[in-house]
């Protein structure tokens, strides 16, 4: 007998947890699964209270995207700060089992950010900027396992909003165009160095006899395909793996970051790290 997964929706605004309107004000994808909405709003006020202060804060300069496409960014090591700050902490989960009072077998699972609240229960939060897709897979299996357990309430993912994933391009073109990017020397004034390999498919592109595309098109595409791709992490993979059931049935709460929280300054990209320029893109 085949199961057809239902497709998931976007919890409607009326719906939504006074805690979180200035988020859905500013275009943050939000999404209750598996009764995470009674949950929370009726367990844990304090904890949306807590995540929606943390994320209505938030600002993402145009430079960080550019600086720091691969791994963590600046905004990302802010967040994480502002998390734990109150008391949002890294924690590692021990789970043994015995048989007859001897130790058999234990495993552990890593989350980033997990707060108990006192007489209530613990709910577990990832962030997942801009990893490979798979990580998912791992975030969801390890709520999966950690609500079974007893160990968690709800799990929660904020991750980079359809808006944002959508509008990376054209945020990516404006920095190019407001800047006057129109060559490899451009870039380097701006504090951004491209591999050799995306230098040479750049520029075979914007150097080409026919039909060349000019240098600051040839440079947003190499940059958005190498940094953030479909195989990376971002809202449209996240509502896949919901619909394939991953992480069923633990209560989960879902934030995609809005393209509002970018924001146009004028500092120079700061230089990018050797992990940033590892260099996968395929000839374009």
């Amino acid at each position: 007998m085949m199961v057809t997964m239902p497709r998931i929706r976007r919890t409607a605004s009326s719906a939504t947890p006074t805690a979180f309107r200035a988020l859905e004000a500013k275009g943050f994808d939000i999404l209750f699964q598996a009764h995470a909405k009674s949950i929370v709003s009726g367990e844990f006020p304090q904890a949306l209270a807590e995540i929606g202060e943390a994320l209505n804060a938030v600002s993402l300069p145009i430079t960080e995207i550019i600086g720091s496409g691969g791994g963590e960014t600046k905004f990302t090591q802010r967040l994480r700060k502002s998390l734990s700050e109150i008391g949002w902490k890294k924690h590692v989960f021990e789970i043994g089992k015995t048989i007859d009072g001897v130790p058999r077998e234990s495993t552990s699972h890593e989350v980033d950010h997990v707060k108990q609240y006192k007489g209530v229960g613990s709910i577990a939060m990832e962030i997942e900027w801009n990893n490979k897709d798979p990580f998912f897979d791992r975030d969801l299996e390890n709520f999966k396992r950690l609500h079974a357990e007893g160990a968690i309430s709800v799990g929660v993912i904020v991750t980079r909003g359809r808006s944002l994933q959508d509008s990376l391009w054209g945020a990516v073109h404006r920095f190019a165009t407001e800047r006057d990017i129109a060559s490899m020397e451009n870039l380097a004034e701006n504090g951004v160095v491209p591999t050799p390999k995306q230098r040479a498919n750049i520029l075979k592109r914007a150097n080409r006899h026919k039909d060349p595309v000019p240098f600051a098109d040839a440079w947003t595409d190499n940059f958005v395909s190498n940094k953030f791709g479909q195989a990376t992490t971002h809202w449209e993979k996240l509502i896949h793996r919901l619909e394939r059931g991953v992480g069923n049935p633990c209560p989960l709460l879902l934030i995609g970051l809005p393209a509002s929280i970018v924001v146009f300054d004028e500092a120079k990209v700061d230089q990018q790290s050797e992990e940033d320029l590892v260099d996968d893109t395929k000839d374009a």
